[in-house]
């Protein structure tokens, strides 16, 4: 491997000032860690906006190399589950917020952090899937596990231009399901019902303050914005329902009443895509590779190289990005 390489790396100075630079690293710039891996495909997902346009609050030490999710070959290992030559995936963790991350030729990580590439799956379809691909997964699988079948009704999909959204509405629509998409660019509705969705609706129908109780729409919903898009949700889902909660990109709050939970029954599956364990996150990726169209996944994603990320990255803090950005990291 080279002594030297190029990564993006965050500074802040003691007036708790940021920058963005393009700089010359070495793995002693890199934190611990018992597998190097040379990062061949990642991807820049909302966080990783949040980051390196300073946001939100996702870093956590400084100075720190951003970037969440990467897949490439291990080049060195110390952790019984990895050989050099190996083909593996990484998500989370707090990688790219309290450990140094992917947007660099190479990283260094806890090998237990990792996955081994699924078979059916190679870098560049990973990481268009990436984390907010496998959010959407564990999402699906949350709605399932509730008993949330294509027969109990329509799910809705909220931000459903964005990463996670996507996905879900791909994965869901192979599945059977009747999607409802919420977005506030219905110009994309072709795209979105090609993808899988039954329906279009304007986010604004959603994101005004929530009553308590509304009409019952949907059986289930993926929730990607938070704050008063998913009290709405929650107030218009049908009686034994369920929502999965995976985002903020409204807001963190949820001005909501426990009038949904205590009158329908209605229940709020968190989910957490950073901290899952090994044998949820082998699972959904393995799902993955059978219940979502791959053919769909390149329709919605778009390619970009390693000069290209940090532009990426105020585009989808600004919704100017629709479905999934794949970084190309040898370009």
């Amino acid at each position: 491997m080279d002594n030297r390489f190029k990564g993006i790396q965050l500074t802040r100075d003691e007036n708790k000032v940021m920058s963005v630079n393009v700089a010359e690293l070495g793995l002693d710039d890199l934190m611990e860690g018992d597998v190097v891996v040379e990062v061949e495909w990642t991807t820049v997902n909302y966080k990783d906006g949040l980051a390196i346009t300073g946001k939100g609050p996702v870093v956590r030490r400084w100075p720190m190399v951003p970037g969440i999710d990467c897949a490439g070959t291990v080049v060195s290992s110390e952790n019984a589950r990895f050989s050099p030559g190996d083909k593996v995936i990484l998500n989370g963790f707090g990688v790219g917020e309290t450990h140094t991350g992917a947007f660099a030729a190479y990283a260094r990580l806890n090998g237990d952090w990792l996955i081994p590439m699924p078979n059916g799956m190679d870098g560049r379809s990973s990481m268009a899937i990436g984390t907010a691909g496998y959010t959407a997964m564990l999402s699906v699988m949350a709605l399932e596990r509730h008993g949330i079948t294509p027969e109990r009704g329509p799910v809705v999909v909220t931000g459903a231009n964005g990463g996670v959204g996507t996905v879900a509405i791909a994965v869901l629509g192979k599945l059977g399901y009747e999607v409802i998409a919420s977005t506030g660019r219905t110009e994309e509705a072709d795209f979105l019902k090609e993808l899988g969705a039954s329906d279009v609706i304007h986010r604004d129908e959603l994101s005004g303050p929530a009553k308590p109780l509304n009409k019952e729409r949907w059986a289930g919903g993926i929730d990607a914005v938070g704050s008063h898009t998913l009290a709405n949700v929650l107030s218009m889902t049908s009686y034994g329902g369920a929502v999965a909660a995976c985002g903020l990109a409204q807001g963190m709050d949820l001005p909501s009443s426990v009038a949904p939970f205590i009158l329908r029954g209605v229940s709020l599956l968190g989910i957490d895509s950073v901290m899952a364990p090994l044998a949820l996150r082998q699972e959904a990726w393995a799902r993955l590779v059978t219940d979502l169209d791959m053919a769909k996944l390149e329709a919605l994603s778009t390619e970009i190289g390693f000069d290209g990320i940090i532009d990426a990255a105020h585009s989808i803090v600004d919704g100017k990005i629709r479905g999934r950005v794949v970084v190309d990291m040898k370009h």
